[in-house]
């Protein structure tokens, strides 16, 4: 009779025990979800290194894939004034200065830059300035007529585009003329392009993409508001920076808080991005020091 029992009662354990197991697609649902949670990844900043404070007023930093170096503007005086003493450093990918002082002819207040055809355009005050990179001495400047405050500038297709943050207009430079993209983009600052030639702002309503047929920009983000720097990961992934001291990323048009420096003063500029060590390069402006960050998203 005990025989009988265990039996009975081990013949009912087994029941329920398979009664309680997922099935079939409900298990492999299961495992799938459970991957997808553990897969999530906070985005975040680590600091990985940053630079003696031998810049001065540093606004931004641009990676040359080329040669595997960094440029660095510094305006050194006042943003506006054409006073001759800014210039643009030469940096090792590990922050190591190659040269202080590579560039100084015909520089006032250097901010945005960017490389196109060995040369590097950087906008100063109301002028484009384009410096030979095998030359740092052979220097072209073009005025942009009406101009105040030009700021960032990125390329595309052997154009040259910059963005004017006091009379709120994007620029473009071909061939030795300069044409207008855009007028009366409230504090139009950073800008860049998508590998498919769409290109993207921040201004005062946000991260914007602006049409080259003269459509209304669409809003792909309107949290990081008034924002500098711009770096484009991919069709839906941004890093924006806010000169106060924040980065973020933007992701499907969310923002993800990535840095805050605003109490230890510490402002965080036009950033750059070496897409391989998915390291951001943030100027600091005031505190004249270059600090890279290792990104997790």
């Amino acid at each position: 009779m005990k025989t009988k029992l265990s039996v009975l009662a081990l013949s009912t354990l087994a029941m329920l025990a398979s009664c309680n197991q997922p099935k079939g697609d409900e298990a492999s649902s299961t495992d799938a979800d459970s991957s997808a949670v553990e897969a999530e990844v906070t985005p975040a900043l680590t600091k990985v290194w940053e630079t003696d404070t031998i810049l001065t007023t540093n606004e931004s930093v641009l990676y040359d894939e080329a040669n595997d170096i960094l440029y660095v503007s510094n305006i050194s005086g006042t943003p506006t004034e054409k006073d001759g003493v800014g210039f643009i450093s030469k940096l090792n990918p590990d922050g190591s200065v190659i040269e202080l002082k590579w560039a100084t002819d015909g520089l006032n207040a250097p901010k945005g830059m960017t490389l196109l055809n060995n040369k590097l355009y950087v906008t100063d005050i109301d002028a484009l300035v384009e410096i030979d990179v095998t030359d740092s001495s052979s220097v072209n400047r073009y005025p942009v007529e009406g101009a105040s405050f030009l700021n960032d500038v990125t390329h595309y297709d052997n154009k040259v585009y910059f963005s004017d943050m006091g009379t709120g207009q994007i620029h473009v430079f071909e061939a030795g003329n300069i044409s207008t993209l855009a007028d009366s983009v409230e504090s139009i600052n950073g800008l860049t392009f998508s590998t498919n030639g769409d290109i993207y702002g921040l201004d005062a309503t946000g991260l914007r993409k602006y049409s080259m047929e003269g459509a209304a920009p669409e809003v792909i983000n309107d949290v990081v508001t008034g924002g500098d720097g711009l770096i484009f990961i991919n069709d839906t992934t941004f890093i924006a920076s806010r000169w106060q001291g924040e980065i973020y990323l933007i992701k499907g048009g969310k923002e993800y808080p990535l840095l805050d420096t605003k109490e230890e003063k510490l402002n965080t500029a036009d950033i750059g991005y070496i897409p391989e060590k998915k390291l951001v390069l943030v100027p600091t402006f005031f505190g004249n020091k270059v600090t890279a960050y290792e990104l997790t998203y």
